[in-house]
């Protein structure tokens, strides 16, 4: 079924509220580069309208009432928001999710090191990424510091127009007949993804008897010394990320799109957070965001989908209400509706041989629902069930917001996976949704106003509508 281009039904008015949607995107993108970043920005936003931290709450006993709206804060990479509805838990919630995590490249825990008077840094790769994309280009780092002491220090460095850049070098074409001859997936390799952060030693006393060995390093120490208050060993207790610098910007002559680091899945976080702001003061259902870390790597660890944060923090929600008890929340969890907000790949004229133009995403045709992800014969993915998605058709009809329907790539040339599986364990129904993306885990993707917008309306819409 052929799909409109969003952009033909836009009034003026219309083309404003996209427009300035976009700005609020645009700012929030270059300000949260990594997943601490977007909880700490997230939660003051959310704080400012009226949402409370779960902790407080529950050390208070404070009791919570249809309307409330609550959150909790995931060791600073994740949130889960709820505004509680009139209604039972045991008739399921109202679920928005997406992740907050993006490929990039962490620094290992002993990453300083001095190599022929240049001073560099080790890094180890977070997610699927070509890894020759992410040389010569300027790159900041960003992240926190943990000294011994408990104290923590928060880094950024590469953003501000005044501040240095890193990087990590390529090899020049004059001398480079070996590596172009090389697999994409070797023309630079996982160990080679050094950043380059120095090249002058320090000054020494002429007469110093301890010269140093490593003058530049021991450069780089002083100035972290003096700046941060930190130590080489202090790297140990770090998780510091280095990522594409510089802000987001308007993509193409007429405006309508977005370049920028970290739209995999930060454009399907942020409509989804912002639409639970959208709400009116009741609803029926406990309507919830879930912005999660570590998609990226298979949703594993503490702050994963795979934890039990969720399903924890929707007892400690259920239990404020004095609607708590076993059965309670595995009916809550069961009897639940979700949108597994994540990305999918937008048809790219350049590369048309991967993509099957009747099932496949469009830039400006709005979010894209995936009844399946999965890879060949759809190993790994959930299955949107046909009742389900007829019901989500309906309510985007009703309200006029555009979609589409897609699957990521030609059946056997790759796939992807996303949280909804792992929701879908619970016995809940679960489809994936998100914004096309061109570029998807390069240094810089490049997404639709248009998409992000009909995201946001669409994301309301669900929220407000679904039973």
């Amino acid at each position: 079924m052929e799909r409109e281009n969003a952009w033909k039904k836009y009034s003026d008015a219309d083309m404003e509220r996209v427009f300035a949607f976009s700005e609020e995107y645009k700012s929030f993108l270059t300000n949260c580069k990594t997943e601490r970043e977007v909880t700490d920005f997230t939660v003051k936003e959310i704080e400012a309208a009226g949402y409370r931290n779960i902790d407080a709450l529950i050390e208070n006993g404070t009791e919570l009432r249809a309307g409330d709206k609550v959150y909790a804060n995931n060791m600073g990479k994740g949130i889960a928001m709820f505004q509680i509805g009139s209604e039972s838990f045991e008739k399921g919630m109202n679920i928005l999710g997406a992740h907050i995590d993006s490929p990039r490249l962490d620094l290992k825990q002993n990453p300083l090191y001095e190599d022929t008077d240049l001073a560099l840094l080790e890094t180890h790769y977070y997610g699927g990424i070509k890894k020759y994309q992410w040389t010569a280009r300027p790159m900041a780092i960003h992240g926190v510091i943990c000294r011994e002491d408990g104290t923590k220090v928060t880094i950024s460095i590469g953003e501000d127009p005044e501040d240095p850049v890193l990087g990590i070098s390529d090899l020049l074409i004059h001398l480079a007949a070996k590596q172009m001859d090389k697999k994409g997936s070797v023309v630079v390799e996982g160990e080679d993804l050094n950043v380059l952060v120095g090249s002058m030693p320090v000054k020494t006393e002429k007469d110093a008897e301890d010269e140093e060995k490593e003058p530049v390093k021991a450069m780089i120490l002083k100035i972290l010394k003096e700046k941060y208050g930190v130590e080489d060993a202090d790297f140990e207790s770090s998780e510091l990320e280095i990522v594409p610098a510089g802000p987001a910007r308007d993509y193409g002559l007429d405006r309508s799109m977005i370049m920028s680091y970290g739209h995999d899945d930060r454009v399907c976080a942020f409509p989804s957070y912002k639409a639970m702001l959208e709400l009116p003061e009741t609803t029926a259902k406990t309507c919830v965001c879930l912005l999660v870390d570590k998609e990226e790597i298979g949703s594993m660890g503490a702050t994963g989908m795979q934890s039990m944060f969720f399903e924890n923090t929707v007892a400690e929600v259920m239990n404020l209400c004095g609607d708590y008890s076993e059965l309670g929340l595995r009916r809550a969890l069961r009897n639940s509706k979700m949108l597994s907000s994540d990305v999918s790949a937008a048809f790219d004229p350049n590369y048309p041989s991967v993509m099957e133009k009747n099932n496949c995403a469009y830039l400006g045709k709005g979010p894209v629902f995936c009844k399946y992800t999965g890879a060949r014969g759809k190993a790994g993915s959930n299955d949107a069930n046909a009742e389900y998605i007829s019901e989500i058709r309906a309510i985007f009809n009703k309200d006029n917001v555009s979609y589409q329907t897609g699957e990521l790539g030609k059946v056997d040339e790759g796939g992807g996976g996303t949280i909804a599986y792992i929701m879908a364990n619970y016995g809940m129904n679960v489809i994936d949704s998100g914004v096309a993306v061109l570029n998807m885990h390069a240094p810089n993707e490049i997404i639709s106003k248009a998409d992000i917008y009909e995201a946001l309306m669409g994301y309301v819409s669900f929220l407000k509508n679904i039973k």
